[in-house]
Parts: C-alpha cells; structure tokens; sequence
C-alpha cells in the first residue's frame, strides 16, 4: 500500500500523525524486532505492528523503517497500515521480494482482514444495528487539509439491503475521487458496540476509518473523528488481523499469517462479551470464512 496524500490504491492506509519517543517506538527496533515478529525468512519479515508507532513516512520523529535501518537491517514495507491501527504488516527484505509484492496489493490479490470494534450511533432514519453482512461503496476524495472523507454529501447515503452507497449524481464535482469498497460482518454487538471482520477490497487511505464513520458507526477510539477521546478508550480499536500472499518469487505457495488483537483492543467491551476474548475470536473467524466464501462465489 503505497499512499499518498491523494488516497491513491493502497494495501491498507497511510501514516498519520507524529510517534512521540514515550511511545512503542522508544523500546528500540531490536526489542519490537523479537517481539513482534510473526514469519522471519530470507525473503520477508511480517510483524505484528505495536499501536501509535508509524511503518514509515515520519518527519519530525521516528518510524519503523527508519529505525531498522538505524539498527542496519534494511527493509521495505510491502503495505503499510495507519500509525493508529496494529497488527500484521509485511515488509520485503531485497527489492525483487517487495516488487512481487506490491503487485499482488495492485492486483487485488492479497487477502487482507481487519477486526474493528464500532459504536452504535447509525445515520438518521437508518437505526443503529449494522445487519450480519454488509457492503459500504463509497467513493472517497482528499478535501481541506489533506482529510479524506466521503465523495458526497453525508445525507445523500442510502443504505438497502446492508449495502451503502451514493447515486452517481450525488457526487462532488470538480473533485478527483476514489472507488471505495469495504466488506463486513459481525461477530458481536451489544447496545453500545459490535465488533466487526472487515475486508477492504480496495485500500484507499484511512478507507475503513472513514467509511464506518460515514455511515455512522465510528472505530471506537479513533482520533479521526474523536479528537477528544471522550470515552477514554487507550488506543483505536482498528487491528490488522490476517494478511495471505503468495511466494510469487519463489514456489508460489499461499502464506497465511495472522496476530490477534492486544488487551487495549478488547478493554472497552471485555467485561461485555458473551464469552471469552478466544472464543469471540474464533466465532470471527467463522464470519471470515463465510465473507470469503461469497466473494470467492460473486466472482
């Protein structure tokens, strides 16, 4: 996911945001280096990235990348997801390596799932549950300093069948925009929360921030639309749960790799589950398999 300032086609999202040195990138990258790690070989390393500290891109402080070339490990992020979200990232060890990978990201062909914990808010008129499968396709656009948002206006959204989308005519004009497309189901909800699988077919810049907060149910947490954080919640409730590629440079196998979520992910709804954190996490990975089994039949 190569971004820029324009939402272009991405893997996931862009770095937003400045890493403060109290922060997890103050440990070091030999210590997030052997704590994060998740598949090291000659080709890649994939790490569960920690919250709040950035892949890559910081200007006034430090990031990921920089931080283990400081260490003399060179690497290329394949993706990058945004400073705010943890979870697995795949970075490229040799230039051959992350060429291969980034055209799989290009090619929609690498299977991308999130975990996202959302508030019940919903639209007006549209109520607060969000159905068991749902499809947001909006198209995004970059307005006043540099924020993404929605290519339209809030109330031309129309929801119909758990798909959200906007008329063609209802679009800004005279503003360049992005085909967007975010798939979801739930795992669990309660009156205040549901805990969603999300998979982005697309991955615009801050996609699914934006998109689940234009349809009224905001990342709990998220700076983007909380500045304040009112409900006091430690980190956003956005997780990079499972990436799969394929070894286009060598046998070409599938790899799969998958961290779950920290304790601050689950902290405000924990005493809320139904059961345990392992057992809602098992039951998501029910939902994925059936989200991906009706994208493998829509093709």
């Amino acid at each position: 996911m190569s971004e820029t300032g324009n939402a272009p086609e991405t893997a996931g999202g862009a770095e937003d945001g400045a890493v403060g040195v109290t922060g997890p990138g103050a440990e070091g990258w030999p210590e997030i280096r052997r704590r994060s790690a998740l598949l090291d070989d000659e080709d890649v390393l994939v790490i569960d990235k920690p919250a709040d500290v950035s892949v890559v891109g910081e200007r006034h402080d430090t990031d990921l990348m920089r931080m283990a070339k400081d260490a003399g490990e060179w690497l290329m992020p394949a993706h990058r997801i945004d400073k705010v979200t943890s979870g697995v990232v795949v970075l490229a060890k040799s230039l051959p390596v992350h060429a291969d990978l980034a055209r799989q990201f290009n090619r929609r062909t690498v299977g991308k799932a999130y975990l996202a914990l959302v508030r019940n808010t919903g639209l007006p008129g549209q109520g607060p549950v969000l159905p068991e499968r749902g499809e947001i396709e909006l198209p995004l656009s970059v307005g006043r300093k540099s924020r993404v948002r929605v290519a339209a206006p809030r109330e031309t959204i129309t929801a119909s069948a758990g798909r959200w989308h906007v008329a063609e005519s209802d679009v800004l004009p005279k503003v360049r925009t992005y085909p967007s497309t975010t798939l979801f189901g739930t795992v669990w909800r309660d009156e205040r929360h549901t805990l969603l699988v999300v998979r982005p077919v697309t991955g615009r810049r801050h996609q699914i921030r934006v998109h689940l907060a234009w349809i009224g149910h905001p990342i709990e947490g998220d700076p983007l639309f909380d500045r304040q954080n009112a409900s006091g919640t430690p980190r956003t409730c956005l997780h990079s749960w499972r990436i799969a590629f394929d070894r286009g440079w060598g046998d070409g196998s599938r790899v799969t790799v998958s961290a779950p979520p920290g304790d601050a992910f689950w902290a405000p709804v924990r005493d809320r589950l139904e059961g345990t954190v392992e057992e809602t996490t098992a039951h998501a990975e029910r939902v994925l398999g059936r989200l991906e089994r009706e994208a493998r039949s829509a093709r």
